[in-house]
């Protein structure tokens, strides 16, 4: 597995990833996640490929920063403005707007990816679109193809009919899921993302996942402290999980 040097050692904990959107390119918004995440304790940030985004985000905190897009060249100069990784994902911008992603155009774009940045630490996410048995075979052939960390997706699929903690489980059941069945035949680190919360970061650890993103749980909050709030009680959630497994 290839890791940037930011990253050696953070996977032998489950890990934290704050997203503040691949479609996100607000400076303002972008730093005040990026600056809960780092205030907060989390593992590293996930911004929009974007080299602006990209100098702003090292201008404010020392957490290793990952570049999110669905087109390869944006990598590149991301990448030189001093990205530690890359993600190919976080396609839940997108279902809303009728794009789709299947499996064989998500294996292409790792590939153009990895001929293009063969160093680089690379993520990728499978789509929840895909039946389960489908994200299962699509992860081992990006695996094969070069991916470094196969991210989980699946909370716009969910519709919750609960409120409260069992609303926040029906929420993430389909990551979870995923991350399930993956991390069962992939060698690599598996995140789970997509309608995570603090009361499900440590279902996906115990599911078998190397950690959690999280994005809209925190990043849709008004206030910095409130954001704040939101990652410390997911680090917490995920080294209470941490301690159980070790048990």
């Amino acid at each position: 597995m290839t890791l940037s040097p930011n990253l050696k050692g953070a996977f032998a904990h489950p890990v934290l990833k704050v997203i503040s959107g691949l479609n996100n390119f607000n400076a303002a918004s972008v730093a005040a996640t990026v600056k809960a995440a780092d205030l907060g304790g989390a593992t590293f940030v996930d911004i929009a490929a974007d080299v602006d985004l990209v100098k702003l985000a090292k201008s404010l905190t020392k957490l290793p920063i990952c570049v999110s897009a669905v087109e390869p060249e944006k990598f590149v100069t991301a990448v030189a403005a001093g990205a530690d990784l890359i993600e190919i994902g976080n396609f839940d911008s997108f279902y809303a707007q009728g794009r789709r992603f299947e499996a064989a155009e998500v294996l292409e774009l790792t590939r153009q990816t990895r001929a293009m940045l063969p160093e680089i630490t690379l993520s990728v996410t499978v789509p929840h679109i895909l039946t389960l048995d489908a994200q299962v075979q699509l992860a081992e052939d990006l695996v094969k193809a070069g991916a470094d960390i196969i991210q989980t997706e699946g909370g716009t699929s969910s519709n919750p009919i609960h409120p409260g903690t069992l609303g926040l489980i029906e929420k993430a059941a389909p990551t979870l899921a995923a991350a399930y069945e993956i991390a069962r035949v992939v060698s690599v680190p598996v995140l789970c993302a997509s309608g995570i919360s603090n009361v499900t970061a440590p279902l996906a650890i115990a599911s078998g996942a190397a950690g959690v993103g999280v994005g809209s749980a925190i990043n849709q909050l008004n206030s910095e402290i409130a954001m704040i709030a939101a990652v410390r009680s997911l680090v917490e959630a995920l080294a209470t999980a941490n301690i159980r497994a070790l048990a």
